[in-house]
């Protein structure tokens, strides 16, 4: 509103002074009370300017897709012109007679200021408002591009890691016993080590998936560590069925557990416990902290990528919450778009 309104005062000043030097040969209006046709110009310009967007956003590209290209381009000229006749004899031509009584106005300066209000208003629609949406559109562009680079990032971090060959040989290393041991545990194993690969492939490039199956991506990475850590590893999921439709960006759940894991050592007796809850919107990945004697090195790439990737999708911010003895991060569960 204010920035509409500082371009209607500044246009109104200079479109009225252009008309005074054309008719005049003058740039100033010698009385006062001359000004008061500016101060019309700026009423009839500010609704002008402020129902340009809408206008607008209503032929906008994912808008009135019936209609031939120069067909939506003709009706949204029309609109724009139609709409500036409307406000001329609103704020221009009524008004006039309190604010100018002596003014006579000619048929012939009746035309020409019609005519003109229609010019007016198209040409600031066009370099203005169009110029604007089309900034606009090219800064969504920008940032989807950004979120898919993003997501694709992501999936290729997860993938990494799951190839990883420290992480193909306990894999295997697991497998190997459990063929010995179990037979049926060492089936099970490979079922789950191939749902944790399915499930990543399944994501593809999407910026968003239902929680539901980010879940199964969880539940499949769960299962698989621990088998493979036994006693020492505890994963708990307390979400309600009625958040599984909410969006989450893909493997961010699944990242968030396997930094639990690789920062945190584990035994049976003081076991690592990974809880994933849900409430007021937020999905709640916590666990309690027991720092690894043998620290890995970090790529600090986890929680920046999913940060990154909740800035592109949402103003609500990914909280990370560190204590001595616990830690805690909350993704801003987002809603699916409805039909």
């Amino acid at each position: 509103m204010i920035r509409k309104s500082v371009l209607a005062a500044l246009a109104a000043v200079v479109v009225f002074h252009v008309l005074i030097f054309i008719q005049y040969g003058v740039v100033w209006v010698g009385a006062l009370a001359g000004y008061r046709e500016l101060l019309l110009l700026f009423a009839f310009l500010l609704p002008t300017f402020l129902v340009h967007a809408p206008i607008a956003r209503l032929f906008g590209a994912d808008r009135l897709t019936r209609p031939p290209a120069p067909v939506k381009a003709l009706l949204e000229g029309l609109c724009v012109v139609l709409v500036s006749l409307v406000f001329w004899r609103v704020f221009y031509l009524f008004p006039q007679h309190y604010l100018v009584p002596t003014a006579e106005l000619s048929p012939r300066a009746l035309r020409l200021s019609l005519v003109l209000s229609a010019v007016l208003s198209l040409f600031f629609y066009y370099f203005v408002e169009r110029e604007h949406m089309r900034k606009h559109l090219e800064q969504e562009v920008v940032r989807v591009a950004q979120l898919q680079k993003e997501t694709f990032q992501a999936q290729l971090e997860a993938l990494q890691k799951q190839v990883d060959p420290h992480f193909l040989f306990n894999s295997l290393n697991v497998l190997g016993s459990l063929i010995h041991l179990d037979p049926d545990r060492a089936v099970q194993f490979l079922g789950q080590l191939s749902d944790v690969y399915r499930a990543l492939l399944a994501t593809g490039a999407q910026p968003l998936v239902p929680l539901r199956s980010e879940l199964a991506l969880v539940r499949a990475y769960a299962h698989l560590m621990e088998t493979r850590f036994g006693a020492a590893l505890h994963v708990e999921l307390a979400i309600d069925p009625a958040w599984e439709q909410a969006l989450v960006p893909p493997t961010a759940v699944q990242m968030l557990l396997e930094n639990a894991i690789k920062h945190n050592g584990a035994t049976p007796r003081k076991p690592l416990r990974i809880k994933v809850s849900a409430e007021n919107g937020l999905l709640i990945v916590e666990n309690n902290r027991h720092p690894r004697t043998d620290a890995l090195p970090s790529t600090h790439t986890g929680l920046p990528n999913i940060q990154r990737r909740y800035h592109h999708l949402t103003d609500r911010p990914v909280e990370i919450v560190p204590t001595p003895e616990r830690f805690v991060v909350r993704l801003p569960l987002l809603p699916a778009p409805t039909v």
